[in-house]
């Protein structure tokens, strides 16, 4: 549970980073919601996969090409179902883009990455908390 926890610290800070990048873009540069949000998730999965490995799989002593190398990997069906989910939200249910990314990182963070990290990225094995 410790380790689930600490987790959600670390993506409630990646998120925190990937939404500040994305409504600064959109907001202040006039940048496309879609162009602003995959740059915000570049950024969230810099500062997450940082966190991750350093604080909460203490995983810093390990290969870091190999962990880099799965979490890209990770990352990339990530970064595919945020933009889509996003777009979809935005674009056919016509919800505004900040609750789209609210609603999709929410459903990507618990369903998605949370487990592939943990079992592929940083292999923690399940008695690990």
């Amino acid at each position: 549970m410790v380790t689930f926890l600490k987790a959600q610290g670390s993506s409630l800070a990646a998120t925190l980073a990937d939404f500040l990048v994305t409504i600064l873009l959109t907001e202040v540069f006039g940048v496309w919601y879609a162009a602003a949000n995959v740059a915000g998730v570049v950024t969230g999965g810099v500062v997450n996969f940082a966190v991750n490995r350093h604080w909460v799989f203490d995983a810093a002593e390990a290969q870091v090409r190999k962990q880099a190398s799965r979490y890209v990997l990770v990352w990339c069906g990530n970064l595919l179902l945020n933009a889509l989910g996003v777009y979809v939200l935005t674009r056919y249910v016509t919800a505004n883009y900040i609750l789209s990314k609210v609603l999709v990182a929410l459903a990507v963070g618990w369903g998605y990455n949370y487990t592939l990290q943990k079992k592929f990225v940083f292999k923690q094995p399940d008695h690990v908390t």
